[in-house]
């Protein structure tokens, strides 16, 4: 066997217990707030993935970023059921998160969002509420699709308009969404169908 071949093997097996290793931590935090009585929802790019799934799971693009959905008067809670699965609390650049004690690294972190607060002062709407989620499987409760196309499009970061256009891809995302969504959001929402001939 080559030298690039062994090396390849191992770069796929080191892409493989990462993709584990989300999906691990993933499983370990939704149990362990849903024990704790703790309502949350999936946001980011695991509920685009699980979003997009529901239309052609061959579409699923990998991301290693878990965002919870949360209520800020629950984060007591939240923090006693974290640290019930060896998490603790922390906050970087005033963003709340999760970190692994065994490694806390911000990038294997679950980011914390707060339910109907803003995410930045600029953004003209506040994050969904608790109340706009649903499972879409048993033990995994998202953020509604109206709920996550807004928080994408008030983001609007190159990763953002990634997930929006891939939504739009396999019809998740239509035209008619667009007058329920405000001006300068259904805008930028617009300018994307327009691009992908929708």
């Amino acid at each position: 066997m080559s030298a690039d071949t062994t090396s390849s093997t191992g770069s796929w097996q080191k892409y493989y217990m990462a993709l584990d290793e989300v999906a691990n931590r993933l499983t370990r935090i939704t149990q362990a707030l849903e024990n704790a009585g703790v309502s949350y929802s999936l946001a980011g790019g695991q509920a685009v993935a699980l979003w997009v799934t529901t239309k052609d799971a061959a579409a699923v693009r990998t991301t290693k970023d878990v965002d919870i959905l949360i209520r800020r008067e629950d984060l007591p809670k939240a923090r006693a059921a974290a640290a019930s699965i060896d998490m603790d609390y922390f906050e970087v650049m005033g963003v709340g998160m999760f970190l692994e004690k065994s490694d806390p690294n911000p990038r294997k972190g679950v980011h914390l969002l707060w339910a109907g607060q803003k995410v930045r002062p600029e953004y003209p709407l506040p994050s969904p509420t608790i109340e706009e989620r649903m499972q879409l499987e048993p033990g995994q409760y998202v953020v509604t699709l109206d709920g996550l196309v807004r928080m994408k499009l008030m983001s609007f970061r190159d990763q953002d308009r990634v997930h929006l256009r891939d939504m739009i891809d396999v019809g998740l995302i239509e035209r008619s969404m667009l007058a329920a969504i405000p001006p300068e959001l259904a805008t930028r929402l617009d300018e994307l169908l327009t691009d992908m001939g929708r």
